[in-house]
């Protein structure tokens, strides 16, 4: 198996507030629409896919229920603590819940948690050893 990841999919409760959280308050640039029963956002490199929950766990054959933490995080790496509030003031101002205020961190960085409207929980951190990703140009 090759080192990558080339799809995140999240399973949402209500896909138009999904698609409007990451499109519109994040400001993911949304792929065009496939079909109205999905959406994907290009993270350079990567996909995210929205996907109506139910049907998620129908596909992988699990049952829908479940509650509390799921054992997983999904972070965004930025440049600086500056950016690292900024990220989740947006996040918080499009809908998101602050879980943990952006702090310096055990490890030596600065970071801070939110959950978008479905419970995803994200970590948003500024890693001053190493940069976490492709390289931060804009195009």
């Amino acid at each position: 198996m090759k080192p990558r990841i080339s799809m995140i999919c999240l399973g949402v409760s209500d896909l138009a507030t999904a698609i409007d959280f990451y499109q519109n308050g994040l400001g993911l640039p949304r792929k065009e629409p496939f079909n109205e029963g999905i959406a994907f956002f290009d993270l350079k490199g990567s996909w995210l896919g929205l996907y109506p929950w139910d049907k998620l766990a129908e596909d992988i054959t699990i049952a829908q229920e479940g509650s509390g933490f799921r054992g997983i995080t999904l972070a965004h790496n930025v440049t600086s603590k500056e950016e690292v509030r900024s990220v989740i003031e947006q996040a918080i101002a499009a809908g998101a819940t602050l879980l943990k205020q952006p702090q310096d961190v055990f490890w030596g960085g600065y970071s801070g948690y939110f959950s978008d409207p479905d419970g995803h929980i994200w970590e948003i951190a500024w890693n001053p050893f190493d940069w976490i990703g492709p390289p931060d140009t804009e195009d």
